[in-house]
Parts: structure tokens; sequence; C-alpha cells
């Protein structure tokens, strides 16, 4: 029976990667359906996201994008792909689309059913790439086009819509100067060594031959005949030929080549020595100073100077929306508004007792009799009895929480997919709207992984040979749904973007802590509040897999314990379904997610409390200093 919470897209999901896994003929092929771009990394496949919705486009771009890459991996050698890879950038670019063009041909040739499928992905990209919207022949890419030509030409099908405007522009230039050549595209087509021969010939017709480098075929035949010649010049050992008159000779010219090295080297040594002494006399530091060394370089991780990250390049820090279309965002932040319909009554009653709570410490003071304000009214009395006396101005004073900001750090890991990601959005956005309204700032931050096992940094792992150790192992991706000084308002869809499918992945606790704590660190506001909701410790395969079991949690532990002791943040944290208190010092456990929103207004709310042993109570704290 179906679950009222089982996705409806999920059954196609899994017949989808089972079909690709058996296409590309790899049954250790992890298949994916992710918002990042489509693409294959080691043995993972990344496919673009099928909603639940299913809509008919996402389900034929998903089934042509995965047809296409497993093609790919069925057909494609990588070492023969890159021994005749051009170095030049356009001829690259040609032989690229060429070889892809090739893979897909070869799909249409033993399995039809993969041309109209692989299709709709042309057609999707090109409209994407506004191929379609081309009016002249000059904004057509040279690369697209042959590769479009070379698909045509194997397989007989019309280009689609995009694509077919591409062809058209530039279709006759490639033919007219490579014509002799393509007549040779289905003897090559079976062969990839043989094509890359093809593709580089197509691309010197098309005039870029400077760009092709060293044939590959022509220096292993001149590395053939310096082998049989050095063969060839190898002296005999069985021979007895020599005399003994040359058997010395030879040795007192190696004795005078040795002395002679051995003097040259002395005297390299006594140059580099002098050197070194012009080099620190001329560099002599004024008295009191030491000479500055080369800065070492920063470590990973501030809390923790033996945390490693082995690649760093792919991570991202990145603004919501830019994750997704604004029309996306929309209609995400409207499912979100509709799963949480029975919860809003009691989260808004909640907001409005924090309110309350807030404001009833804004007791309003004022300085009076000053000699500019707003007038008071109180003393205007004196004037009338006292003409001379001067007007009487007053000023109120700020309140003690006003200059503060706060900052709520979800986390974004793929356990939280469902309910407990749903509550967690929509009680930041009644918090952002309520502490705005009492001048408070809110800074709302997530946190996960752009990939799953690993990405493109397990991928570099695996190509420099698994180094024992590396560290962290995966791409970050730390995501900011509203920065402090954007108002709510304007970033109100944002939040949508935690109900996308594919958005929640991995988690990696420490690091994201230590950025929103740095982020915290350039704020201005006097007083600075960092609360984290999670579900569970940082959990990443990749890293895990090949460090010691507790690597992740023992930074979260250092990072804690760094923030804590610099006292410059008021850190608590929430934890869903699990202990975080064994992490952090102010901290409470909910069983039920449901239980959110009040934790979290009872924790901020006891934050602002002006008593220190009601907040204590409230915090979980048995000490009150």
């Amino acid at each position: 029976m179906k679950k009222p919470n089982d996705n409806p897209a999920d059954p196609f999901k899994k017949a989808l990667a089972e079909a690709t896994k058996v296409m590309a003929n790899d049954p250790e092929l992890s298949v994916s359906y992710t918002v990042d771009p489509s693409g294959v990394s080691g043995d993972n496949m990344r496919l673009p996201q099928v909603s639940r919705r299913m809509s008919r486009e996402e389900v034929l771009l998903a089934r042509g994008t995965a047809d296409a890459l497993a093609l790919r991996r069925k057909f494609h050698n990588e070492a023969t792909h890159a021994r005749y890879a051009p170095p030049g950038d356009m001829a690259r670019d040609l032989y690229e689309a060429m070889e892809t063009a090739r893979c897909e041909a070869m799909g249409a040739r033993h399995m039809p059913g993969t041309a109209s499928n692989i299709d709709v992905k042309i057609r999707n990209e090109a409209i994407r790439r506004g191929y379609d919207q081309m009016k002249s022949s000059s904004e057509a890419p040279l690369a697209a086009s042959a590769g479009y030509l070379l698909r045509h030409l194997a397989t007989g099908r019309p280009l689609p819509q995009g694509a077919d405007n591409v062809h058209g522009a530039v279709a006759g230039l490639i033919e007219s100067q490579a014509r002799d050549t393509l007549d040779d595209l289905q003897e090559k087509l079976g062969d990839q060594s043989e094509f890359a021969k093809f593709a580089r010939k197509i691309i010197s017709d098309l005039g870029y031959g400077d760009q092709l480098g060293d044939d590959p075929d022509e220096l292993d035949d001149n590395q053939d005949d310096e082998a049989e010649d050095d063969a060839e010049e190898q002296p005999d050992p069985d021979s007895t030929g020599e005399d003994d008159s040359d058997d010395e000779q030879s040795e007192a010219d190696a004795e005078q080549a040795q002395e002679q090295q051995q003097d040259e080297s002395q005297a390299e040594i006594s140059m580099d020595e002098l050197a070194d002494e012009e080099l620190a006399e001329d560099s002599e530091m004024p008295d009191g100073e030491a000479p500055l060394d080369p800065p070492p370089p920063p470590a990973a991780s501030e809390a923790d100077p033996d945390y490693r990250v082995f690649l760093d390049t792919n991570d991202e820090e990145i603004a919501a929306e830019d994750l997704a279309e604004p029309a996306e965002l929309e209609r995400l932040r409207a499912y979100l508004d509709q799963q949480l319909e029975p919860l809003k009554g009691a989260v808004s009653r909640l907001a409005n007792k924090l309110q309350r709570r807030l404001q009833a410490q804004q007791n309003r003071s004022w300085e009076f009799d000053l000699e500019e304000g707003i007038l008071d009214a109180g003393r205007l009395a004196r004037v009338i009895a006292n003409p001379t006396t001067p007007l009487s101005f007053k000023r109120e004073k700020d309140t003690e929480f006003r200059d503060t900001v706060v900052t709520l750090l979800i986390d974004n890991s793929g356990s939280m997919r469902g309910r407990p990601i749903s509550i967690a959005a929509i009680c930041a956005d009644v918090l952002a709207r309520t502490l705005e309204r009492c001048n408070v700032k809110v800074e709302i931050l997530g946190f996960t992984t752009r990939a799953w096992k690993g990405g493109l940094a397990r991928e570099a792992w695996l190509n420099d040979g698994r180094p024992q150790m590396p560290g962290r192992l995966n791409d970050l991706r730390h995501i900011i749904y509203k920065s402090a000084d954007t108002p709510w308002r304007r970033v109100r869809p944002n939040l949508g973007l935690m109900m996308k499918e594919g958005l929640l992945k991995e988690n990696i606790d420490g690091e994201a802590l230590e950025w929103a704590h740095r982020r915290m660190l350039g704020r201005q506001e006097a007083r600075k509040i960092l609360m984290v909701i999670s579900d569970g410790a940082p959990v990443d395969d990749s890293t895990l897999s090949v460090n010691p079991a507790n690597y992740l949690e023992k930074h979260l532990r250092d990072v804690i314990a760094m923030v804590e002791k610099r006292k410059q943040d008021e850190l608590l944290a929430i934890g869903i379904g699990h202990d975080v208190t064994r992490y952090y010092d102010r901290a409470v456990t909910i069983t039920d997610v449901e239980q959110l929103a009040g934790a979290m207004t009872e924790q901020l709310a006891a934050l602002f409390d002006s008593d220190p042993r009601a907040r204590a109570r409230v915090m979980g704290i048995k000490k009150v200093s």
C-alpha cells in the first residue's frame, strides 16, 4: 500500500537508474538526481531532478540525459580520447563535440530507441543556450554545429528545435571544407582510435590544424626508431675486441671527469655561499627586529590545525536565489506554505508570544531637559507660568537588545528531508519576521554538500592515487537564504528552496559552524546570537570511509570549543530527534518536529530575558554566575 508521504517519482527514478546501469554495462554505477549540472564523476552519474509532479518534460529530459551519459560510458575510452585530444581551445571543443556525437550515433545504431530520447536532451540544451533565437551564422558556435552535423549524417535523423537553427547556419560551410573527409564517417564510427584521427582531419580541414599539436602516432614511430637506434649502438657485452690500453684510458678519463665535476660542484657551492652572504648583508634588519619568514599557508580550520581538506576549489558559498529560477522559488514557497498550513496557527501564536516578551523588555526610557530632540509636552506648563523659561526637549534611549544580530544555521542534509526541513524553514521564516519587527537583524544560513559520497574532490583524490588520510573529501555547499541586512520581504521565496528535490545531501557541521561564526565576527552589532538546528552528527560517507570514524565529529567539537571560548557569539543548538547536548553547552533536544517552533521561540526569548535565573531555567544551565 502506498504511504501518503511516498514520492510518486521514486519508482520511475529507480527504474531509470537500473536501466541506465544496464545500458552503460556498469553495475557499480551510482545514479543520483540533482539540481547540479548533469554529468559523470568517477562512478557517480548525475541526472536532472524529477519532481513529485513528474511532468512530461522532466521525465523525457531525465531519460534523454541518462541515455546520452550511459552511451558515452559504454562506447568511450578515456585513455584513447586523451591520446588524440588537441591542446588548442577551439580544436578541443570540436574534438569533444564530435566524440559526443559519435557515442550517441553508436547508440542509435545499436539501440534505436535512444535516439528520440536524446533528441529531447539536445533540444533542451539548445533552447537553454539560446540557439533557437540566433539570427545570423556569426552567432552559431562552430563546435556545436560540427557535433550536430555528424550526428545528423550518422543517424539520418532531423535535428530538434534549436539545434536545427545552428545546423542550418553553419553546416554548409563545414560540408564544403571537409566534404572528402566526411565521406568516411560511417566506416570510422565503430573504432574510437580511427574516429579520433578522422576528427583531427576535420579540424584541420576547418582551418584549425595549428591547434592540433603533435601527431601522437608519429611520436610513437619516432620513439620506436630511437629505441632501435639505441639498441644498435649498444656495445655487445660479450665482445672482447677492446684491448687493455683502451680500458686504462677510459678509467683515466672517468677519474679526470669526476675530479672536474667535484671542482665545479665546489665552485658552485662557494658561489652560493657568497651570494647568501651578500644577500644577508643587503637585507640586514634594523636593531631589535628579526627577519620576516614567509607566512605559512593558512590552516583549513582555525579550531584544529590538524584538520585537513583534500580539495576546496569546488566548495561554494552561494545565495539561494542563484540555485533556482525566481518562478521555481515562488512555486516551492507556495508548496511550503501548503504543506504547513495546519501548523501556521500554532507557530503564529508562539511568534506573537515571543514578540510580546521582547517588546516587554523595551521599557521606554527618556532623557529630559535637552536642548534638542522631541518637544516635552509635560514641561509646557512651566513655559506658560514663566514665558522666559526655554522650551524643554526629550530623547528616547536605545533599548539593550536593539543592537543584536541572530543567525539561524539550518542543517540541509538528506536526513532532514520531509517534515523536519519544512518545519525548520517555516519557523525560520516566522522568527525572521518577528525579530525584524523588534529591530533585531536575522541571518538565515543552510549547509550541505554538492554531491553524495564525494564529488569532484573525491574524483581528484582517486586520480591522485588515493593518498592516505586525505581529510575532508567532498565539495561543500553553504547557502545564504537571508543575509542580516536584507529585509525579510525581499527574500521570502528563498526559504522555499529547502523543498527542492535533490538539494539536501550530506552534512559537514564543523566547517559550516566555523563559516557562520566568521560571518558573525564581521558584524558591527554588540550582541551576536548563533542558533544551530540539526538532526544528527556530521556525516559524509566519502570522508569517513578514508579517515578515522570520529574525524568530522572531533572537528565539530573543536569548533564548538573555539566559539564558546571566544565568547564573541552566544551559541545554542536545537537537536531534532538527536541529543546535541553532548556537543553544545546550551542545547535542547526535541523528539517531535512539531516542538521545533516552541523550542526556538523559548530559547530566543530566554536569551532576552532580563532575569538571569529565568534565563538559566530555559537554557538548561544549572549554575548562574
